[in-house]
């Protein structure tokens, strides 16, 4: 049985830029298309997923479904990040009608360490707030309750990256954090 509490190899904290590059060189997305390709192209807001079974999980899929019309019409396009059951997401994201947006299965968690996306305690994935705002998104928003997938002390995040460069950022406290997709989008001057 999968022990999910227990540590992955992980990059070093201080993760090289070196080892970010390269990382953004090897992650292909569905279509086969690295990241650092992409974000040379245009910016790519990089949306990095708990696991499908995760509540918030599918709350963000819902919140960028209703947003990614703004995001795309301002010239950046999305790519989603998750470590968990490869059918389970794509499931998760053809609900929400984004079946076709891209994806990347990042199953040892490297790009999640490089960029600087933590390993939560289980305060931050299981306070009394935390839960209670799972089952508040889960129950009365309709966003369900799923099985726990793989590390759930996973942190997720939301990156906005141009020209290999991460120019704007949503870095979860907890699991419950609800980032605003749309102004994450934007590039900070």
């Amino acid at each position: 049985m999968f022990n999910v509490f227990r540590r992955k190899k992980r990059l070093s904290p201080e993760t090289d830029p070196s080892t970010v590059a390269k990382l953004l060189s090897e992650k292909l997305t569905k279509s086969g298309t690295d990241l650092a390709t992409l974000s040379k192209i245009k910016p790519v807001l990089v949306v990095f997923l708990r696991h499908a079974g995760c509540t918030f999980c599918h709350e963000a899929v819902a919140d960028i479904s209703k947003v990614r019309q703004a995001i795309e019409a301002s010239g950046t396009s999305i790519v989603i990040v998750h470590f968990g059951n490869e059918v389970a997401a794509t499931k998760l994201l053809a609900q929400h009608g984004l079946q076709n947006i891209e994806t990347i299965y990042d199953s040892n968690q490297l790009l999640y360490e490089a960029f600087g996306l933590k390993r939560g305690t289980l305060g931050q994935v299981a306070s009394p707030k935390v839960i209670w705002r799972g089952l508040r998104a889960g129950l009365f928003d309709g966003h369900g309750i799923g099985r726990k997938q793989g590390d759930i002390l996973q942190l997720p995040g939301v990156f906005l990256l141009d020209d290999c460069q991460v120019v704007n950022s949503f870095r979860h406290k907890t699991a419950a954090d609800r980032p605003n997709y749309v102004a994450v989008s934007c590039r900070l001057n």
